[in-house]
């Protein structure tokens, strides 16, 4: 063969190539898209299961990250920020940290506050019980917690009634003192009423300037008891006789400069102290990584529920389609006859059914954002949307589209042209 033979077939198999690259990408759409019109109902209900599922899957992650969002709100009010250091003995032996007590001193608490940027709020905390008077004889041994003003800040107290303690309380060694809710309720009977009233702690008059609560439930993770008693800690003094200081608390400007803080708050008070003294520092960002990882596996849990929905959307597609091969076998044997190769029969069925699930997957995923969406703009709650929902949402219609639609297609393509031509 010369080389004008040579060029003139290279061009003629580039031109035939041409043209089943053509009858790949627009002539199957075509063919796809007449099939659609010429039955429009059963399209339509092909469709719903796909409509159905891709809704379901961005409505459950829209209430899954809305669960989570609402419980991170509520988790970091459990002072998330806060870095609580407390004193864990010279030695090995219980008798050692006794005799060796090298306790923390309101000093270590303004030493850290001057040498480590980002804290904005502190607070020394010394406790001490004693026995308080409810009246008819009612006696009960009562927490009492001395802190600074800073304390509502770092353990988010609400002020139910009157205000909390000021800083010219502690200067001043104020005998103030803010209650918990249920001491004010039990003794007084009431928030409103307890404020202005006098009560005695060993013996010594004290006069209740507010009530207070915690802004959340903390299920016990604070040294805030039912009957809780807080009072300045320059007059917490006076009992314990000391200036001993069982915590201090350190609250950061943002959860992320805690672990490190956390470290250099160690370091700055080990250095005011004996070499052989342990200071401990607690956080509750590990417990919060572990609450943030459980509730993304709640929420990847509901999506991998909802897909379930795509998977028998998916099914239907499948039946739907192995009808529709069955009803145009001579349509199929036609096409055959005239030069359709398997490839672009089976391309041909695969795009119908993958069209099929997009299109239901896009009604879906639009009807999946008008929730939230009208949520948002008619109501005070920002309820998150996410747009890898969306993307989620889409690619899983597009992968129940191929899965499904594979064994419909393959099996038109595997049909011998001369048995489709005789069919009835």
């Amino acid at each position: 063969m010369n080389q004008t033979d040579q060029r003139s077939r290279s061009s003629f198999e580039q031109t035939l190539h041409s043209a089943s690259q053509t009858m790949g990408l627009s002539e199957v759409l075509k063919i796809a898209i007449d099939s659609f019109k010429a039955s429009k109902a059963r399209f339509a209900l092909t469709a719903l299961g796909m409509v159905i599922g891709t809704a379901s899957v961005i409505l459950v992650v829209t209430i899954g990250l809305t669960g989570r969002q609402y419980a991170m709100e509520q988790l970091q009010k459990i002072e998330t920020n806060a870095v609580e250091v407390e004193y864990s003995g010279a030695g090995p032996m219980a008798s050692a940290r006794v005799h060796n007590s090298d306790s923390l001193t309101r000093e270590d608490e303004k030493a850290v506050d001057a040498q480590l940027p980002g804290i904005i709020y502190s607070s020394p905390i010394t406790d001490m019980h004693d026995r308080i008077n409810f009246g008819g004889g009612v006696t009960k041994d009562t927490l009492i917690l001395g802190v600074s003003d800073q304390y509502q800040y770092i353990r988010n107290l609400v002020v139910l009634s009157g205000r909390f303690l000021e800083k010219y309380d502690d200067d001043t060694h104020m005998k103030c003192a803010v209650v918990s809710e249920l001491f004010a309720k039990e003794r007084y009977g009431s928030d409103d009423a307890a404020v202005g009233q006098t009560f005695e702690i060993s013996g010594i008059p004290f006069t209740i300037v507010g009530v207070f609560k915690l802004a959340v439930d903390d299920f016990g993770q604070t040294e805030i008891a039912d009957q809780t008693i807080l009072i300045p800690y320059s007059v917490v003094r006076y009992f314990t006789g000391s200036e001993r200081v069982n915590q201090i608390y350190f609250s950061m400007r943002n959860m992320n400069e805690v672990p490190a803080a956390s470290e250099e708050i160690v370091r700055i008070i080990q250095t005011r102290h004996r070499s052989n003294s342990v200071y401990k520092a607690q956080t509750m960002s590990s417990e919060l990584t572990i609450a943030n990882n459980i509730l993304w596996g709640i929420t990847a849990m509901l999506v991998a529920v909802a897909t379930v929905t795509l998977a028998v959307g998916g099914v239907g597609i499948m039946n739907i389609m192995l009808a529709t091969v069955r009803s145009r076998i001579r349509e199929i044997g036609i096409r055959k006859a005239l030069g359709a190769t398997y490839k672009e029969i089976r391309m041909q069925f695969l795009t119908e059914a993958i069209l099929i699930s997009l299109a239901g997957g896009l009604v879906g995923t639009m009807l999946g954002l008008i929730v939230p969406l009208f949520i948002r703009l008619f109501t005070d709650y920002q309820l998150p949307i996410s747009i890898w929902s969306v993307l989620v949402a889409l690619a899983s219609a597009m992968a129940v589209g191929v899965i499904f639609g594979t064994i419909p297609a393959t099996r038109a393509a595997q049909m011998d042209p001369v048995d489709a031509l005789k069919y009835e």
